[in-house]
């Protein structure tokens, strides 16, 4: 009896939860530093302000700090009530920027702003909002080369996720899905194989979730946290960035040169052999697709039920 119930357990999930939201990041910025929040509202393309502006070069496209490191260093703050899920800004609410040797930049959360044409991010190109000549030109002080910041034009752009993935699914301007989940028992695993440990910031994680075994993030297919249903929909591969530290913006060999050792494709039998290594899972929100009505949030402390696994890291998407 006690077998079987396992089995269905693994199947169809467990009334006990198997982890708890221990941190939950906002990115405003792409590539810029995130914002540790206690909760966090659930929107149609992701977490509400996440991965909301851009910073493009001269012909719009995306910097990131795979081209661009110095990024890691912009602080980006919002308002604490932004982050309510009745909050709507004024004409007082502003998003406030700092950078080391930078005077403080503030973009004002409510003002109309012009439309730019041609901005690029990855596979995806479409129009956006410019933030400005001020805003302009201090980013491209800061890294020195033609810049501007743009947010995502949510009124007339649509960015879809891989539709290979996850169907009629949408994000901004995050590299691919709307969320990316990562647990605290991975991040303890890697770190015991470093000589020296790295803080999760390295890996842009949205929702950090504790209380489970390494990489059991990897099986979820189907969760639910405080009502809502995530799928998790693809093993996130890892580019240059978490070799990036976050604190200088210098890059290094690990924590890749460690990862390739036991989370490459070849050592975890995955289908695809790319060369690639993962961290994390990309998640989309079932509840994303209708009307959500009243805003739902996540928040730490939040448990995390598993209702469907895959049977292998072998059968996860990649």
């Amino acid at each position: 009896m006690e077998k079987a119930s396992s089995i269905l357990a693994s199947i169809f999930g467990s009334r006990e939860s198997a982890a708890t939201v221990a941190s939950i990041y906002v990115y405003p910025i792409k590539s810029c530093r995130g914002i540790s929040v206690p909760r966090a509202c659930v929107t149609s393309t992701g977490l509400r302000w996440d991965r909301q502006w851009l910073v493009v070069n001269s012909n719009g496209r995306a910097y990131t700090q795979r081209v661009e490191p110095k990024l890691a260093l912009v602080e980006v703050g919002l308002p604490m009530d932004a982050f309510r899920e009745d909050w709507e800004p004024n004409d007082t609410s502003y998003m406030v920027i700092k950078a080391p040797e930078m005077e403080t930049l503030k973009i004002p959360l409510n003002r109309v702003c012009d439309v730019i044409n041609d901005i690029s991010v990855w596979e995806w190109s479409g129009s956006a909002l410019d933030e400005g000549n001020e805003a302009s030109e201090w980013f491209t002080k800061y890294l020195e080369k033609p810049s501007r910041l743009v947010r995502f034009n949510t009124a007339s752009e649509i960015r879809a996720v891989d539709p290979n993935y996850a169907q009629g699914y949408r994000t901004v301007f995050s590299d691919g899905f709307p969320f990316l989940l990562a647990s605290q028992g991975s991040l303890n695993a890697l770190n015991e194989l470093l000589e020296e440990p790295l803080p999760i910031n390295r890996f842009r994680a949205n929702i950090l979730v504790d209380g489970c075994n390494p990489f059991s993030e990897d099986l979820w297919k189907e969760i639910k946290i405080n009502k809502l249903t995530f799928y998790g929909v693809k093993l996130c591969s890892r580019c240059k960035v978490p070799t990036i530290d976050q604190n200088n913006g210098t890059a290094g060999d690990e924590p890749t040169q460690t990862l390739m050792k036991f989370r490459s494709d070849h050592a975890l039998h995955l289908k695809k052999k790319q060369g690639k290594v993962f961290f994390g899972q990309n998640l989309v929100c079932k509840d994303s697709l209708s009307a959500m009505g009243r805003a739902k949030a996540v928040a730490v402390g939040d448990p995390v039920f598993v209702q469907q696994k895959f049977s292998s890291s072998a059968d996860a998407p990649i």
